[in-house]
């Protein structure tokens, strides 16, 4: 699926299910929260806390790729609302970091040690 196709599913939804989409303040705060979640179980599987009742790396590894697609879909929401192009916005991002970071990182002794 292209970030175009999501776009479009995703909206399809929320005329479908949804009603409307929610605000794009309250879809901020919820693309917060999905973060915050997201954040929890990487904390959990790469840090030093733990789970509260031991989880296998699978059920871990599904938890992490269920938080992940849930901000995903908060953000495309809010680029619905807004009239973004994913896809462009993408393109556009990528073309930046090439042109401002082409030799950067190659030359960073933190990451070539």
């Amino acid at each position: 699926m292209t970030l175009q196709e999501a776009q479009h599913h995703v909206d399809n939804w929320i005329k479908e299910y949804g009603v409307r989409y929610f605000s794009e303040l309250t879809n901020t705060a919820l693309l917060m929260e999905e973060v915050g979640e997201l954040s929890r179980h990487i904390a959990r599987k790469y840090g030093e806390q733990s789970y509260k009742v031991e989880l296998s790396q699978d059920e871990v590894r599904q938890k992490i790729r269920d938080e992940i697609a849930d901000v995903l879909f908060v953000l495309i929401c809010l680029a619905n609302q807004m009239e973004i192009n994913l896809e462009e916005a993408l393109v556009k991002t990528i073309n930046k970091k090439t042109q401002r970071d082409n030799e950067r990182h190659q030359n960073n002794s933190k990451l070539n040690a």
